[in-house]
């Protein structure tokens, strides 16, 4: 059951109660008037020494209903009704052997308990047998629900089933996913931890672990600090009950499992009081649910009824009156189980009004009680069925389906928490039927465990834990420096995308990282496997995630995207090829054209010259000459200055335009594939070259023990290890520089970072392969591994693993490599403008050849034209210098 009805069993006694009662010695109206009574089952005796104040106010509240009815002239069979009180010690034996004793004094109508579900299967089943009712006030066992298996029983209080649904509600309000259980090995512990399960299964919470707690030794079954400690989740649910919650709450607090690291999750309230003090800080905020009456959460009930009967309470017994603030919510549903029973008889007695004659309260059979029967029994089992009231502790409701009010469920969460008065739980949360939980009041916040405002997490956080983190160099993953202080001593120091990382994850989990640096010698496989055997608590660095790793060790979500690529020297740039643009057809294939258009140049002649007049009148020479342009003018496309006459050249010229076509076509493509080919001048282009054989394979460097070499044997070499072994990353670029090999399979982030800054000499060849990821090792089954993983999903999604690829991958220095323009340069066609160039050289010669008479006539032109200007110039000197000496 949920509470047991012993709820708040360990309060001992309220405050209140313990300063004024020691021995309870009420003074309450005589009960031994009237035949018509109801028997009252309560866990304590009413004249014991430590009552606790569960049972006392309950006891109280159901005195003072009949009371109440007796104020309000409510009679049976023209009797007042009274009542009968038994002690049953939790005992299920004893509750019997009490209920038999008064069923056969007596006319019991009904009964008013037991308080504990224990007690309720024997108790029910007799009050089956003699036909009257049994209402608990406290019994909240789930299986107790069931109608068929008890048809006599009732109960005001809420089954466990609406608690573990409050419960689970409340781990979907603070996005807890995960729990640890732990519950007393008896019928309330076992069907508690059973519907929670189920409620957490229905809500997508995972239960991690279920612990038991042994309710004859009264000791946790294992090891609680290694058992909760071990758990990845650190929300811990408590089904227990009064009794045994203070012995399994001190255990905790003696193997230090209570806060702050652990929030815990009570089903039962108990007295904090009765901890030492200095455990004070570890109890704050702890969190119980209890069932409550309606005016807790502003829900309507009877105020009416509940002045009457506290009024009664405080006139006949009140040095056990705590208080209106105080009293026990169990004790309204004792009032309101009372009350059912009560009105019930009054309704049937109403029917039986008209007929004098016929007790509606009776009973028949021998004295011994098993023999005896109520009369009127299915009369009142309807009346209870379609009873429908306002009660002090809310709306009251029955049907024929179920044995709990259909309505009236309500449920406060009470925080520990360390005030001026001392530690207490104070109500923070309040939750109704069909609702979600509800801030109480604004004034009341929860105070978390560690004495935090913030709702902690459900997962086993890293805060101030000690973590070995192994780092391996890998620049600029992990960049390793030397540096000397002024006082001589030596420090190392890491910087890289991995340290900064590590900061990172140290400022949001706020653990203290011890930082390893691997030994050099050590592959990456054999680091993982030290985390594997507890060297360190992870590893974090360029790991890429694998099949094989994942069967030994967990990953975190991916810390970097990787992919390989294949890093070689820079080719140095090779001379001018001054035919080029013949490259993309072979020496024959350019004579077989030659010969063809030679050939067709002939066949023109032959079909074309009587009838073609651009070839009559012409000699040999220049005849054939004329047929070879032909052919080329159409090979070529361009097409000549003259058209063929016959038939037979007309189908000379459609094979030579079928030529044409291909020959174009062809030669474009491969002069496209050509050029494009030759602007990498690197022995292969990509990783398809590497698998068709064209580099040596012992020419390729492969890091060993890395999942480079596991997709190396996996892809390239089929298993067969012919590559050149590397043992570091740096032994791969002393290697590549030196020329022992000529190419290496390395991951992008590190060859974009060596060959921007570190390795100008060095090109990335071809597309990325192998995409992968890094992620952070961590041991197999380790509590904090949902915690780094978190983080790192949130690294990602607010974009800072971005920051630091961009930081770390995007730098540059080589600056003074110039890249190559992806542009043709006039070197790829040169030889085709210098032939261009001597056959313009050589039509200007022929132009010149064919106009030499009519030069050389110019020639002679201007040689007599400047012979005449000459002897012109003579003359006009010659007269100048006569006129000079006649005018002397």
């Amino acid at each position: 059951m949920f509470f047991s009805l012993m709820s708040r069993y360990l309060f001992f006694y309220f405050t209140i109660v313990q300063v004024h009662i020691q021995f309870i010695t009420a003074i309450w109206p005589s009960s031994n008037t009237s035949n018509i009574q109801l028997l009252g089952l309560f866990p304590d005796a009413e004249n014991t020494s430590k009552p606790t104040s569960f049972s006392v106010h309950s006891r109280a509240m159901f005195k003072a209903a009949i009371i109440l009815s007796q104020q309000y002239d409510m009679r049976i069979d023209g009797e007042f009704i009274q009542w009968q009180v038994a002690q049953t010690d939790g005992n299920r034996i004893t509750a019997l052997s009490s209920t038999c004793q008064a069923v056969s004094s007596s006319t019991i109508a009904g009964i008013v308990g037991p308080a504990l579900s224990r007690e309720i299967p024997t108790i029910a089943a007799f009050a089956a047998r003699i036909n009257i009712p049994a209402i608990s006030y406290s019994a909240t066992n789930p299986d107790l629900s069931d109608r068929i298996s008890y048809p006599a029983f009732y109960r005001t209080v809420s089954p466990d089933n609406a608690a573990a649904i409050a419960i689970a509600k409340l781990f979907t309000r603070y996005n807890w996913t995960s729990a640890i259980i732990i519950y007393q090995n008896d019928a309330y512990g076992s069907n508690g931890a059973k519907t929670i399960t189920q409620a957490f299964s229905d809500r997508q919470v995972i239960v991690r672990q279920t612990i038991i707690f042994d309710v004859t030794t009264r000791i946790i079954r294992g090891d609680l600090k290694v058992l909760l400690t071990s758990s990845s989740t650190r929300v811990v649910v408590l089904w227990a009950d009064p009794i045994h919650t203070p012995s399994i709450i001190q255990n905790a607090l003696d193997e230090n499992v209570l806060g702050p690291q652990f929030t815990w999750i009570l089903s039962s309230s108990i007295s904090l009081s009765t901890f030492n003090r200095t455990f004070y800080q570890n109890l704050i905020g702890m969190l119980t649910i209890e069932p409550v009456t309606g005016s807790v959460i502003n829900a309507p009930i009877n105020t009416t009824l509940l002045t009457a009967v506290y009024t009664i309470w405080q006139q006949y017994e009140p040095e056990t009156f705590p208080g209106v603030l105080n009293i026990d919510y169990y004790a309204m549903f004792s009032f309101d189980a009372t009350w059912t029973l009560i009105l019930s008889l009054l309704d049937i007695c109403s029917l039986n009004a008209s007929n004098s004659t016929l007790l509606c309260a009776s009973t028949i059979g021998s004295s011994y009680c098993f023999n005896r029967r109520f009369v009127s029994r299915s009369n009142l089992f309807d009346a209870i069925n379609k009873i429908d009231f306002l009660g002090v502790s809310g709306p009251i409701k029955f049907s024929s389906n179920t044995t709990d009010r259909v309505n009236g469920t309500y449920y406060v969460a009470r925080n520990s928490q360390l005030l001026s008065t001392g530690i207490s739980f104070v109500p923070v949360l309040k939750y109704a039927t069909a609702n979600t939980w509800e801030q109480y009041t604004s004034t009341n916040v929860i105070v978390w465990p560690g004495d935090l405002t913030v709702p902690p997490s459900d997962r086993a956080v890293l805060e101030g834990v000690v973590l070995r983190i192994a780092i391996m160099e890998s620049i600029p993953f992990t960049i390793v420096s030397y540096e000397t202080d002024d006082f001589g001593q030596n420090t190392t120091k890491f910087i890289g995308y991995i340290p900064d990382l590590i900061a990172l994850l140290q400022q949001n989990m706020k653990f203290i990282p011890q930082i390893i640096l691997a030994p050099a010698n050590k592959t990456y496989t054999e680091v993982i496997q030290d985390v594997t055997k507890g060297v360190y608590d992870m590893m974090i660095g360029d790991v890429e995630i694998t099949a094989a790793r994942r069967e030994i060790v967990s990953f975190s979500s991916s810390i970097f995207d990787n992919s390989l690529r294949i890093i070689m020297r820079r080719t140095p740039d090779e001379g001018i090829d001054f035919l080029s643009f013949l490259k993309p057809f072979s020496r024959n294939l350019w004579l077989t054209l030659l010969i063809t258009n030679i050939y067709a140049g002939i066949l023109v002649c032959l079909l074309e010259k009587k009838e073609n007049d651009a070839l009559q009148h012409r000699s040999f020479t220049s005849l054939l000459a004329m047929g070879i342009w032909y052919a080329f003018g159409v090979i070529v496309g361009y097409g000549a200055d003259f058209h063929v006459r016959t038939a037979a050249g007309r189908l000379l010229t459609v094979g030579l335009y079928i030529v044409s076509i291909v020959f174009v076509a062809t030669y474009t493509a491969n002069l496209a594939s050509y050029l494009t080919i030759s602007k990498s001048k690197d022995p292969v282009s990509g990783i398809d070259d590497i698998k068709n054989g064209k580099l040596s394979f012992n020419r390729i460097g492969i890091r060993t023990s890395t999942s480079v070499e596991d997709f190396y044997l996996r892809e390239i070499s089929g298993g067969n290890r012919n590559f050149f072994a590397l043992n570091s990353i740096n032994e791969l670029f002393e290697n590549l520089v030196n020329s022992n090999i000529d190419a290496a399979f390395i991951d992008n982030g590190v060859a974009t970072y060596a060959t921007n800054n570190m390795y100008c000499n060095l090109t990335l060849i071809g597309a990325d392969f192998d995409k992968s990821s890094f992620g952070i090792v961590m041991p197999k089954q380790w509590i904090y591994v949902e915690n780094v993983d978190v983080n790192v999903l949130l690294f990602r999604e607010k974009g800072q693993l971005d920051s630091l690829r961009k930081k770390w991958f995007e730098t540059k220095i080589c600056s003074d490599v110039v890249e190559e323009d992806s542009s043709m340069g006039v070197e790829s066609l040169i030889g085709l403008f210098l032939i261009f160039g001597v056959i313009s050289i050589m039509a200007m010669f022929i132009y010149i050849w064919m106009k030499r008479n009519a030069l050389k006539d110019y020639v002679f032109t201007l040689a007599e034209r400047k012979n005449l200007y000459t002897r012109k110039q003579s003359s006009i000197s010659d007269d100048s210098k006569r006129r000079s000496r006649h005018s002397e």
